[in-house]
């Protein structure tokens, strides 16, 4: 059912594990996303990007994760996120129409930008009880790892400072704060890393719940150990796209003359399950509804 994300970090990170922030955009995206927390009986974030949003419309999206959340999901905690929110009316809209959480993220902007358009959205969640996400530092994406190994920009120059994130923090008295520690958006098993030192520092400065986002090419220790650091929330996309897409495959060459989506998309749906209970469970939010 759906809860305040409040009650779902705030336990997450008094006793030790963290919770999935796994991104949906359509119907069998979510079913799994919450078919996966029910079986595993854990709490979960549901987030949608911004384009996820433009793909369908934030009406139609929020009430299908609604909707599943509290039928489906009802014996769980389920939280609603919007994830790097750059768009202030998006941002606007998902506050509008209920989401729990909304990130702003300004981290590309210089520090004294990123506080005051950041203060901004948390003045107007705050005004409805809702929590917000900022973000310090950069994290990549697929064009940055292309400057990155061309040697353009400098992975350590884009990390989040831990004296900055206290101080940021303090600035603008934000709920969550995503970090940048080395992981890239997408899938770059190998290249992706977690500064687990810096991660440390920053989590005895900053007494909010870390999120960390770009973990799709992690490994199950280094997940584990980032979270004994004190990650209490991770993001995961690009892994459920891969289980998507590699089931639909197999499906549709072993099953040629198939025509119902609904048989066509639900070993995708499965799949995608199996993922997130996968995920779940290395991030240790199993059993802790």
């Amino acid at each position: 059912m759906i809860v305040p994300i409040s009650k779902i970090l705030t336990k997450a990170k008094r006793q030790g594990y963290a919770v999935g922030a796994f991104n949906t955009s359509n119907l069998e995206i979510t079913l799994a996303i919450v078919r996966a927390a029910v079986a595993q009986k854990s709490p979960v974030i549901i987030q949608t990007s911004q384009s996820a949003i433009k793909y369908s419309n934030i009406e139609t999206l929020f009430g299908i994760m609604t909707n599943l959340a509290n039928t489906v999901g009802k014996k769980v905690p389920i939280a609603i996120h919007l994830d790097h929110g750059k768009d202030f009316s998006i941002i606007k809209d998902c506050i509008r129409v209920g989401y729990n959480s909304v990130h702003i993220d300004a981290s590309l902007e210089k520090f004294a930008t990123n506080v005051r358009l950041s203060k901004q959205i948390i003045k107007l969640a705050h005004r409805k009880k809702l929590w917000v996400q900022a973000e310090l530092g950069a994290i990549l994406g697929k064009e940055g790892l292309v400057k990155l190994k061309t040697g353009e920009i400098n992975m350590e120059e884009m990390m989040t400072d831990p004296v900055e994130a206290a101080d940021f923090v303090a600035q603008t008295k934000v709920d969550t704060l995503a970090i940048a520690v080395g992981t890239i958006h997408g899938h770059f098993k190998g290249i992706e890393k977690v500064d687990q030192v810096r991660l440390k520092k920053i989590a005895n400065l900053v007494k909010v719940p870390l999120i960390l986002h770009g973990g799709s090419g992690l490994s199950a220790p280094v997940f584990k150990k980032a979270i004994k650091n004190g990650v209490s929330a991770i993001n995961i996309d690009t892994n459920l796209r891969i289980a998507f897409r590699n089931a639909l495959k197999k499906n549709i060459n072993t099953k040629t003359d198939m025509i119902d989506p609904r048989k066509i998309l639900a070993p995708s749906t499965d799949a995608m399950q199996a993922e997130v209970e996968k995920t779940i469970k290395i991030f240790g939010s199993n059993n802790k509804a």
